[in-house]
């Protein structure tokens, strides 16, 4: 079932999708599937190698969702390699890639049922600055998940609020998938991969691994100090006084992504941030055992 070769294994529809699908189950296969908006790194390279080494049959797409850009963001402008992701992914002997025109998932209108998130977990972070993303990415991946049906589906802690709102949808509409959250590539800077990344110059390249340098030290005070609001606003401080504009930097449940004001020995720190043009963001699990020093 493995790719031979490159632009071959693209297919368009979701008719060849499933028929793909129906005949490795034939062959009791265990399906995973990794969703991509394309413009494949190594981060998108460490979801597939995961799902190779864990399924029979692995699908990757590769679909820049318009439902989850706002009008003043950059979906006209979102990188489109697909001969470029189409060779990465043969590197990985992905089974299928999907590669749908928006009017094969949305239809001609774009008016087709929504899938709409708790609020809970999303009129904060990101959903504050981003009204309407996670509805857009719930129901890409709503549809994607009935379209492919698979047993496991991979994504990357980097989008870790994306991360939770996935695994809440699962969860709340009872879809048979295994979620699996697959650790942040990092560059040798610290800075976390992403598409965006080389949208920065190289004086931006050079102050962007801050953000993680935050991070390091927000868990380290935090199980050192007891105010978290003012470890917060110190950080947040010296980001933008390095350049950056603060979104957020946050201390969160890590499961309802709940604001916290003490820290009890689990949290997730999460920052977004914008150097010129380029919106960053970055998040660090922290525990009570284990701080990265």
């Amino acid at each position: 079932m493995a790719v031979q070769d490159g632009l071959q294994s693209v297919v368009a529809s979701i008719d060849a999708v499933r028929r793909s699908v129906a005949q490795a189950r034939l062959e009791n296969a265990v399906v995973g599937l990794v969703p991509t908006m394309g413009a494949l790194h190594r981060g998108h390279e460490e979801l597939i190698a995961r799902a190779r080494s864990q399924c029979d049959f692995v699908a990757v797409s590769i679909f820049v969702n318009p439902l989850q850009f706002g009008p003043r963001e950059d979906f006209a402008s979102y990188p489109r390699t697909l001969a470029e992701d189409a060779a990465i992914c043969s590197k990985h002997n992905v089974d299928l890639i999907f590669a749908p025109e928006v009017g094969e998932l949305y239809g001609d209108s774009r008016e087709s049922t929504r899938v709409i998130p708790a609020a809970a977990l999303t009129n904060r972070l990101c959903g504050t600055f981003r009204p309407g993303h996670f509805e857009g990415v719930a129901t890409v991946v709503a549809k994607l998940f009935n379209i492919v049906g698979p047993d496991r589906a991979y994504f990357g802690l980097k989008d870790y609020q994306q991360l939770q709102v996935i695994r809440h949808l699962v969860q709340d509409l009872d879809f048979p998938i295994e979620i699996i959250g697959v650790p942040t590539v990092r560059e040798e800077s610290g800075l976390a991969l992403s598409s965006r990344n080389k949208y920065l110059n190289s004086e931006q390249k050079e102050l962007a691994p801050a953000l993680s340098q935050t991070l390091q030290a927000l868990a380290r005070r935090v199980h050192e100090e007891e105010d978290v609001s003012a470890i917060l606003a110190s950080e947040k401080a010296k980001l933008e006084s390095a350049g950056f504009r603060v979104q957020y930097l946050e201390l969160c449940h890590p499961d309802s992504l709940e604001p916290l004001v003490s820290f009890s020995g689990e949290a997730v720190a999460l920052v977004a941030a914008y150097l010129g043009d380029v919106r960053l963001i970055d998040n660090l699990e922290i525990d009570s055992l284990k701080v990265n020093r």
